[in-house]
């Protein structure tokens, strides 16, 4: 072999590198005689792997990791037994001088060394050769495992940055406090909706256009504004008797002072020409029957708000027969939908909810929902008359504004994303400005506009992200800065008087739309009073709720300072017109707003909240529910004041929380609670009327579908609530004492007895009674 000889590396398992004897080598390998295979390898892997911050880890070969299994080079003639050890860094300083020798880059695949040619395999690819041979591209032989190997380093790299990566996005999401993968996002004040682009003009389609109509009958119809509504000419309801006219026309005055406030889905001149021409015929027999359906639900919402005592003594049942004739003039099975069957179907769904028929109003929603779409009033369609085209939009947006504002209400999912709202945003005028004609308008004028519809709909456009958000189990800080910053925009929407620093009387009217921004902040942070909060998140949520319930004192302050000024109203009170504008989410705003100030010991404000429940007592029947949820609330607050018990526990705070404590999505009181058959037999069943004929009726009103007769009356009336929150200001001006004075005899708050075997204070009537009585009164 001589000058000849190859030097070949030899390894064996769990045995140091070997080194050939001095001057073994051929003619070009002269002064490397104590180069070892070892460092051939370590200079080999660096040219390979090019400079890397792990490069280190190749410096020495571990025959650890040699696949088993005999190699050519294994059979050819070992080296003499005589060897020379060195150490790693000898090799290592051996290899760098000597650099220039290494004549191979990378080592072949064993098809290539077989065949002996040149091999472009790489860490992460196959060679050419095996490429277009459709082999597999392996190193498995002796001189080629160190391939394997580095491959090997390289994955359990690849896996380890993975892993890093993964734990520090996970990290991040836990130091946020925050488990929602997206941010919602909210349009911005007075953004009209993303509109869809149309398809172009199909030319020559009107042939096609008229074969569709005719042949698709009975198949599928063409979209709402292509298709002809037919008439089914079977329904033929009996027409109910109309309204005395004297007493129809107080209660249209009182809807439109309303509920057309706020949601104004009708065009009023247009209504009341077809209202004027039904009264002069007697009888709605010139009419469809979906018109007297809308006309009918339109009286049953009107009378919620009407408070003559000879209107509510001939409607002593509060209106539910007004809403089961517009009932009876709507086909269920009709195939042959209009807008004032849309419209019948909101205001039936308004009426279940002021009588507090949540879950009724809820499915009546739906109904309206499906019957809007049906027929096409979620997309800008036409052409239309002006007026026409106007009312689709208000309809839309009013059954748009109800969905959010029901079901932030009751916890429940919307019904209408805004990803389906294609049209634009209706006009901010007055309806008698609106004609045929188009918008007319004394000149040099601004667009006057008696209605808060528009402001209304930017406040609820956030419903939809915020019940996003409370999907997750805390909210972080960046959203609720985010939501806050949206809350304050949308307060400059509102007109300058309407502004929480403002000190003018504030008309009743406006406290129901700005009643509603409130109402957003403080389920939004109430969420975070759940027990997957912190204590620092817990008490930053407590702080926020409680803001939110003195700005809404600081609203009913300003109601309470209102006076008519007008000819007609001109004796009008701030009670009168809190009781005529009270809508029942009104009354479980107040509600919440009370819980927290009274928990937290503002009793100044809380008395304000108490006054307004107190204004309008038994106006709306969840009034009365809310009163005795309070009453529950002040007798478990002294109870463990008696006691020298604290009431900051996890109990009390549940109870505080409220509805949110009603959603199956947030509520974290019901774990292990009992279900089924056990809640079954452990409870009472409860009925509204004792005859078996409905409701039972005090005077011009009836309790609450949800209370049984006892329950409405157990609690003493809200008098008795006064009562018991002096209680709690005594306590607070006197430190501890446990016996007072009341004005309804001597009886003691806070004694032995505990606060129920407090004297029940006969319940007043909600105007009678709440005039009486004055904030200085109270505290």
């Amino acid at each position: 072999m001589g000058d000849r000889l190859t030097y070949r590396p030899s390894f064996q398992q769990h045995q140091p590198p070997q080194l050939p004897i001095p001057g073994s080598l051929g003619p070009y390998d002269p002064g490397m005689s104590n180069v070892s295979s070892t460092g051939r390898l370590t200079s080999t892997a660096q040219l390979h792997q090019g400079p890397s911050p792990n490069q280190s880890q190749y410096s020495q070969y571990s025959s650890a990791s040699v696949s088993p299994g005999p190699s050519r080079d294994q059979a050819m003639s070992s080296p003499p037994s005589s060897v020379q050890h060195i150490t790693v860094a000898q090799v290592s300083g051996t290899a760098q001088k000597r650099a220039y020798r290494q004549r191979r880059k990378d080592p072949s695949c064993d098809a290539c060394r077989e065949r002996k040619v040149k091999c472009d395999a790489t860490d992460t690819a196959s060679c050419s050769e095996c490429h277009s041979r459709n082999v597999k591209c392996q190193f498995t032989k002796e001189t080629n495992r160190r391939m394997s190997s580095m491959k090997q380093v390289q994955d359990l790299e690849k896996q380890l940055a993975q892993a890093k990566a993964t734990i520090t996005s996970l990290r991040s999401k836990v130091d946020s406090n925050d488990t929602n993968h997206t941010t919602p996002l909210i349009p911005e004040i007075n953004s009209a909706p993303q509109r869809r682009p149309l398809p172009p003009l199909a030319p020559s389609a009107v042939s096609a256009r008229a074969h569709i109509r005719n042949y698709s009958r009975g198949v599928f119809k063409p979209p709402p504004p292509y298709r002809q509504v037919g008439r089914q000419s079977h329904f033929l309801p009996p027409l109910p008797q109309l309204p005395d006219r004297q007493w129809a026309e107080h209660i249209l005055s009182s809807y439109y002072t309303t509920i057309h406030s706020y949601i104004p889905i009708l065009h009023w001149p247009s209504f009341v020409e077809v209202y004027e021409r039904v009264y002069e015929k007697g009888d709605l027999s010139g009419e469809p029957p979906s018109w007297g359906s809308l006309l009918f639900a339109v009286f049953a919402c009107g009378l919620q708000y009407t408070f003559d005592p000879k209107i509510r003594g001939m409607y002593p049942d509060n209106g539910r027969k007004l809403i089961e004739q517009s009932r009876m003039l709507t086909d269920l099975f009709n195939d042959e939908f209009t807008i004032d069957h849309a419209r019948a179907a909101l205001l039936t769904s308004i009426f279940l909810m002021e009588i507090n028929c949540k879950s009724a109003s809820w499915t009546w929603l739906g109904l309206t929902v499906r019957i809007a779409q049906d027929i096409g009033l979620h997309r800008e369609s036409g052409p239309w008359g002006v007026v026409e085209n106007e009312v689709r939009r208000r309809v839309w947006w009013g059954i748009y504004v109800w969905d959010r504002l029901l079901s932030v209400e009751l916890g429940r999912v919307l019904l209408i994303d805004d990803a389906d709202c294609d049209i634009n945003l209706p006009c901010p005028v007055d309806d008698h400005f609106i004609t045929e004609s188009g918008v007319m308008m004394p000149p040099g004028q601004a667009p006057p506009s008696s209605n808060f519809l528009l402001t209304t709909i930017h406040v609820v456009r956030l419903i939809g992200p915020l019940l996003q958000s409370l999907s997750a189990a805390i909210i972080s800080p960046a959203t609720l800065q985010m939501f806050d910053s949206y809350f304050n925009s949308c307060m400059v929407a509102f007109p300058p008087h309407c502004q929480i620093n403002h000190t003018s009387p504030l008309d009743p009217r406006y406290l129901h739309p700005m009643c509603h921004l409130q109402n957003s902040r403080l389920v939004l942070h109430r969420h975070n009073l759940s027990t997957s909060c912190t204590s620092e998140v817990r008490s930053l949520a407590m702080e926020a709720c409680v803001q939110a319930a003195k700005d809404t004192v600081a609203l009913l302050q300003r109601v309470m300072q209102w006076k008519a000024t007008d000819g007609s109203q001109s004796s009008a009170s701030w009670q009168t017109g809190l009781v005529t504008n009270a809508t029942a989410m009104l009354c479980t705003h107040i509600w919440r707003c009370t819980l927290f100030l009274l928990y937290r010991g503002h009793f100044v404000e809380a008395a304000t909240c108490i006054q307004a429940s107190t204004t309008i007592g038994d106006a709306r029947a969840v009034n009365l529910a809310c009163g005795r949820y309070l009453y529950g609330f002040l007798s478990l607050f002294h109870e463990r004041l008696n006691k020298g018990e604290s009431i900051e526990d996890e109990g009390v705070l549940a109870i505080v929380s409220g509805d949110v404590q009603g959603s199956s999505e947030s509520s974290w009181i019901w774990a292990g609670s009992e279900t089924g058959t056990a809640l079954k037999n452990a409870s009472t069943e409860q009925e509204i009327g004792t005859d078996g004929k409905g409701p039972i009726v005090n005077g011009d009103s009836f309790s609450s579908p949800s209370l049984s007769p006892e329950e409405a009356r157990d609690w003493g009336g809200w008098p008795n609530i006064k009562w018991m929150a002096q209680g709690l200001v005594d306590r607070k001006e006197r430190g501890n004492m446990m016996v007072r004075t009341n004005s309804h005899g001597g009886s003691t708050i806070g004694g032995s007895n505990g606060p129920s075997n407090m004297p029940t204070p006969s319940p007043t009537p909600a105007l009678g009674g709440a005039s009486r009585i004055s904030i200085p009164n109270i505290i």
